[in-house]
């Protein structure tokens, strides 16, 4: 993970599995770009407002021409892992990586070329003070310096054999590397000699920036953020805005700094580092499912209570607080207004503004409500474990449990009109087959579907009172034309996991699962297309508001849009 200030206003942080991140206010919210890699990207540096670079695992290198806005693949030449990147103007920069790699180019980028480092050991962190002079840290304490623009690398002494993480220069003699075991070293003469500095803790500290010769900051495990006044004579630890790992900090001016962290955080401070504040509008907790009520106004849900809300039809999503920290795996829009989320331990909440405030319901159930669906503004049920059915006839406020004539946990319900709905769950070893259920009274009683196709059923979905598909494990794929009376096994071309499903009428779906993995279908499923998702991360909701404008989500806090 790394970040890189662009201008005022302007940052770009990268990340695991190709992740882009940017905002262009200031840090108060961030989008995610598309990176066209599923690579981790270990660093990233901009030269001036526009040319940008970012590089990863495999020898990736991308080159943005618009401040991060856009990013292409440039040719490396090589497939060791990058770790770092500095650019001094728009055309000459420098990357290393694994086994003591170092690529330099003069052309922005369109071709690189080797350069003899002098050293097999990682480098893990490059930057240059000007054109000509650069320092290159990693592990083993490993220091080289170049005085000549990188064309050639001397070793330097080091006082410590530590893995080095980071390096800093607020001039061309002044700068502070950081490392495993808390190490920090500190050179006043341009890296040709380096002493320790007492850091106060015993942590891997992986990020280090300074402001001018004075004040920095440096990050690192366990959350922990170390703050000098006086060019690190004292480190002082701030206070921990949490404990998750914090990879990469940037300093806007003496007190002023934005910190990036494992699970997608992002943190920033305008007072010195005596408080914090989470900068990302985003969220790295598995999101679940999705639903919106048109085509501006959705929410996503998913694990410790999370809700995110979007009103601009899925370009920006804040989060809400919902009141618990339950896991919220279901969710559905009555009308404009209305709402209901379900989760685990019976939990059912109700919103009447949106998604802007969550009010919680009695179920009467502790068991986990997976799945909820509302044929008309009155009636709706949710389902869960143990066969625990729930209905309501007044919009979610009130909810009975009914029959549903088995104990096998449901995990999808869906109804194609008030009358007639489809519940389905996991394999039933009593009867030694799948469990779909069918209503045609609006859920007032159950009876059990045949279907020779075995397995769990994950989820289910009807755009009529006939017309339904469910999706379950090893690319499972079921239809049914007559309500779901008969069911027809429908091949995907996967054996993935598929665990969400929406349909925009009989024949135009989609089918999401593992690893990434989106299916779309434009003749009801007889056949089905792969479709690139740029993600590896399991995806389990989607939701269309119209034919065109669709959103998925996943893990780690994967929000996709298609428009």
């Amino acid at each position: 993970m790394s970040i890189a200030i662009v201008d005022a206003s302007t940052m770009v942080a990268v990340g695991e599995l190709g992740t882009i991140v940017r905002t262009t206010d200031g840090g108060r919210r961030w989008t995610q770009i598309s990176s066209g890699t599923t690579q981790d990207l270990r660093g990233v540096s901009f030269a001036g407002p526009n040319a940008g670079t970012a590089v990863g695992a495999s020898g990736t290198i991308l080159r943005s021409a618009d401040a991060g806005a856009t990013w292409t693949a440039q040719v490396s030449g090589t497939t060791r892992d990058l770790y770092g990147v500095s650019f001094t103007d728009a055309n000459t920069g420098t990357a290393v990586g694994s086994v003591g790699t170092i690529l330099r180019t003069v052309n922005g980028g369109a071709t690189w070329s080797p350069e003899a480092s002098g050293t097999t050991q990682n480098l893990n962190s490059v930057v240059f003070t000007n054109a000509l002079m650069g320092t290159a840290v990693g592990t083993g304490g490993t220091i080289v310096r170049t005085i000549n623009g990188g064309l050639t690398w001397l070793s330097q002494l080091t006082p410590t054999l530590a893995d080095l993480s980071g390096v800093s220069f607020t001039d061309a003699i002044t700068g502070t590397a950081v490392g495993v075991g808390g190490t920090i070293l500190r050179t006043s003469n341009g890296g040709v000699t380096w002493d320790k500095q007492s850091s106060g803790t015993t942590v891997w500290l992986s990020g280090v920036d300074f402001a001018d010769a004075s004040n920095g900051f440096a990050v690192g495990a366990d959350g922990v953020i170390l703050r000098t006044t006086n060019g690190g004579v004292a480190w002082l630890q701030q206070p921990r805005f949490n404990w998750l790992r914090l990879a990469a900090v940037a300093l806007h001016g003496a007190g002023t700094a934005t910190v990036v962290g494992a699970e997608g955080l992002i943190i920033g401070t305008t007072d010195g580092g005596a408080t914090w504040t989470e900068q990302s509008a985003g969220t790295d907790w598995l999101l679940l499912d999705v639903a919106f009520a048109d085509s501006n106004h959705g929410i996503a849900v998913g694990a410790g209570g999370t809700i995110m809300r979007t009103v601009d039809g899925g370009r920006i999503w804040d989060r809400m607080p919902s009141g618990t920290s339950e896991t919220l795996d279901g969710a559905s829009f009555l009308d404009a207004n209305t709402g209901i989320v379900v989760g685990s331990n019976g939990t059912i909440l109700r919103t009447t503004d949106g998604g802007a405030t969550w009010a919680a319901q009695t179920s009467g159930t502790t068991e986990s409500l997976n799945s909820v669906s509302f044929p008309d503004p009155s009636v709706g049920i949710a389902v869960g474990g143990n066969g625990t059915i729930l209905r309501t006839i007044d919009g979610g406020v009130t909810w009975t449990r009914q029959d549903s004539g088995t104990t096998v946990a449901l995990l999808g319900v869906s109804f194609g009109d008030a009358s007639t709905g489809t519940a389905v769950g996991r394999y039933n070893y009593n009867i030694l087959g799948p469990t779909i259920l069918r209503t045609i009274d609006g859920g007032v009683t159950w009876t059990p579907q045949f279907s020779s196709f075995g397995g769990d059923w994950r989820e289910v979905h009807f755009t009529d009172a006939n017309h339904g598909t469910a999706i379950g494990n090893f690319g499972a794929i079921l239809r049914t034309e007559d309500g779901g009376a008969n069911w027809t096994h429908q091949p995907s071309g996967t054996n993935e996991h598929l665990l969400g499903v929406f349909f925009t009428d009989a024949n135009n779906g989609i089918v999401v699962g593992r690893y990434g993995t989106i299916l779309r279908t434009t003749d009801g499923g007889v056949t089905w297309t792969p479709e690139f998702s740029d993600t590896h991360s399991d995806l389990f909701g989607v939701f269309f508001s119209d034919a065109d404008t669709g959103t998925v989500v996943g893990g780690e806090g994967t929000i996709l849009r298609t428009r």
